[in-house]
């Protein structure tokens, strides 16, 4: 196992230079985010453009931002991350920003489904090359004990980037089209790419680790060699896996809230604009900010924390979700929504620090780029393109049992939104499974036994799958049936949910230092 936690003498200084280089890297970020997101805004408009020979479906809009832009973008960030490796990792970003944002411009210029199926996959070829190069030169100018600060920093491209989307694409929609907002938004991230070429320095690889360590960063690690890490190692696996559980959720969200809160809770494209840019932008910052702060202080004191700061907030974020979606005006949808963008982010930093910290400095920007190919295959692939499917089943249903057709539409949604509750159960499983991976690889003393340990999980995987197949098997109405039995077996598997969990997190705490 290697332990990159342990930075050189003299490196935990960070130089000004690297705060630069960390605020140009997130700008890109900001605009890779922005090129994604800006279709979940524009969707509607899309739908019904009368330049389409007809309108488009849910499900086609879910295949196209889901499905196929995933399945892109995932195969070619392997081996994106196999080039960065081996060569310059600032230039392979460029290409990459360079070209999403000439794929988003002509995204504004499809007149089919076929042409702006292909010119949303050619985003996903762009970004492929966006984030893992850009960890890796993170890592590079920052020390280990300030990368899950630096990482989630950069991170706050995401929510910068989603309510950009929102408030500029909604608008520049509402005055000019929607294909406006594509061709412009396209031209600016060339614009970017280029300001980012003239600033970054490609830095030396392992120049923040520890010597013996860095000593190893001009290796060549195999595809082979470092994917075998993540299927060897249960504590990769098992972040890959909570990751991507966690991002299904994510990004089902961040696919459809917008047509959601137009649709079922008639909101305005103004009001749309202003405040669901806010509270994306307020919520995943403060998300995306704060786990990155929590794990680089708890993980001083167990690695184990990088599992439970996620799982604990998925757990937390879960019931409020299922609010959002029973949700009957848009002020109280956004404000129930506000937790679940908050908390859902929290798996990122965590699992991104983990993964640096964990591998060789020649092996980074291929873990991360691993790590990606699995959250973006199981969260971006599945989600919006799961929600898009059920969206139009439900709403056919509907019309069939005779429901006015744009009724039928906006319900249909609500019910695929509302099917997305049970796979924060699934998540918090997989987190589950990441702790007790991350406790046993480290072999660290605990206040808490292994045999305790094993109940925990026992326990929280019984209250999990049991809840889980409740919601499934009765819907809302069953988990709050007003029969005595069903709320006492409502009880106790709540109660093993918590118990469960309260001994992992135990597991967590370090016993006191010998006297």
């Amino acid at each position: 196992m290697i332990d990159t936690t342990a930075a050189p003498p003299g490196a935990q200084r960070t130089k000004p230079y690297a705060w630069v280089v960390l605020a140009m890297l997130a700008m890109i970020y900001i605009f890779n985010f922005l090129d994604r997101q800006l279709m979940s805004v524009l969707i509607e408009s899309i739908k019904h453009d009368p330049a389409f020979p007809e309108p488009l479906t849910d499900e086609q809009m879910g295949w196209m931002t889901g499905f196929w832009f995933a399945l892109v973008y995932t195969v070619l960030g392997v081996i994106v991350g196999f080039l960065a490796d081996r060569t310059s990792r600032r230039n392979i970003l460029f290409v990459g920003a360079t070209l999403w944002s000439g794929f988003t411009a002509l995204c504004g210029m499809a007149t089919s489904y076929p042409m702006m199926l292909v010119a949303r996959v050619g985003v996903g070829v762009g970004e492929a090359a966006g984030a893992p190069p850009s960890y890796s030169i993170i890592s590079d100018y920052f020390p280990a004990e300030k990368r899950g600060l630096a990482l989630a920093l950069f991170s706050m491209g995401v929510p910068l980037g989603q309510a950009a989307a929102i408030a500029f694409g909604a608008q520049i929609d509402k005055m000019f089209g929607w294909r406006v907002a594509f061709i412009g938004i396209g031209v600016a991230g060339v614009i970017a790419a280029i300001l980012m070429l003239l600033v970054v320095r490609e830095p030396k690889r392992g120049a923040m680790d520890p010597s013996k360590l860095a000593a190893t960063a001009n290796e060549k690690s195999s595809f082979g060699a470092t994917f075998w890490q993540f299927i060897s190692r249960p504590a990769l696996l098992w972040t890959a896996m909570g990751c991507g559980l966690s991002a299904f959720v994510g990004y089902a969200a961040l696919g459809w809230n917008a047509s959601f809160l137009l649709r079922t809770l008639h909101m305005t494209r103004d009001e749309l604009s202003l405040w669901y840019a806010i509270v994306i932008g307020v919520g995943i910052g403060i998300g995306t900010i704060a786990s990155g702060a929590i794990v680089d202080i708890m993980s001083k004191r167990s690695r184990v924390w990088y599992a439970l700061t996620p799982l604990i907030a998925m757990a937390a974020a879960m019931p409020f979700w299922y609010l959002f979606t029973q949700a009957t005006d848009w002020p109280m949808g956004l404000a129930l929504l506000f937790l679940p963008l908050l908390l859902n982010i929290f798996y990122l930093a965590p699992a991104l620090a983990l993964v640096s910290n964990s591998v060789k400095p020649s092996q980074r920007t291929m873990s991360s780029a691993i790590l990606l190919m699995v959250l973006n295959f199981v969260g971006l692939g599945g989600g919006p393109t799961l929600v898009g499917i059920l969206s139009t089943t439900f709403a056919k249903q509907k019309v069939a049992a005779g429901m006015e057709a744009a009724v039928a539409g906006a319900e249909g949604l609500r019910e695929a939104m509302f099917w997305m509750t049970p796979f924060f159960f699934v998540a918090c499983a997989f987190l589950a499974l990441q702790a007790m991976a991350i406790h046993r690889e480290v072999k660290e003393g605990r206040s808490i036994s292994d045999g305790g340990l094993r109940v925990g999980i026992v326990l929280l995987f019984v209250g999990v799958a049991g809840l889980a197949a409740r919601y499934i098997l009765t819907g809302p109405e069953g988990m709050v049936s007003g029969e005595f039995m069903g709320l006492l077996q409502l009880v106790m598997l709540l109660v093993s949910t918590a118990l469960g969990g309260w001994l992992i997190v135990g597991a967590g705490k370090r016993k006191p230092a010998a006297a």
